[in-house]
């Protein structure tokens, strides 16, 4: 085989792997301080938290259905109190809720301090200036169809009240 084979089978290669290492997302159990600010969506399959959105506008919804969203602060010490429920909220609860998606906006502090386009315009669309802040969404036709806003920490069972009043879904 030739050098300029060798070569020109090298740089294939190369680029094979730089377009997958492109489109898989950083995934992650628990967003902390050092993952990189932006929206994640939790995978129910996978019990992991992938970072789909870093640049562009707010949140944006694909599919009809509800949503809870916790816009999330690195330099937040009530968001680290607020981790120890939703976490476990989430992993036990929120994963066998078909109908539910759980997203975190994650900046450093709000829009003034992110490293993410699409979660600090995500911080301004919704008005956060409180964290930890949980947004109950229900989305029809691709519209917000209902908005409610709760600061400060929820304990599981007030984010679960929150779900079926919100859902209409009973929790076993």
């Amino acid at each position: 085989m030739a050098e300029e084979d060798i070569r020109g089978l090298l740089e294939r290669v190369y680029e094979k792997i730089a377009r997958e290492k492109e489109h898989k997302p950083y995934r992650t159990k628990l967003v902390k301080a050092d993952s990189p600010h932006g929206i994640y969506f939790f995978d129910k399959k996978l019990k992991e938290w992938a970072l789909v959105k870093r640049d562009g506008g707010p949140i944006s919804f694909e599919k009809d259905g509800f949503y809870v969203i916790y816009f999330d602060n690195a330099k937040c010490p009530a968001c680290r109190i607020y981790d120890l429920f939703w976490y476990p909220f989430v992993e036990t609860v929120g994963v066998n809720l078909e109908s539910v998606e759980f997203i975190i906006v994650y900046c450093e502090w709000f829009a003034r301090n992110c490293q993410s386009e699409a979660a600090a315009s995500s911080f301004k669309e919704y008005e956060v200036k409180a964290s930890p802040t949980t947004a109950f969404i229900e989305v029809r036709n691709g519209g917000v169809l209902k908005k409610e806003l709760k600061s400060g920490v929820m304990r599981i069972e007030e984010l679960a009240k929150k779900v079926v009043e919100l859902t209409g879904i009973k929790l076993q």
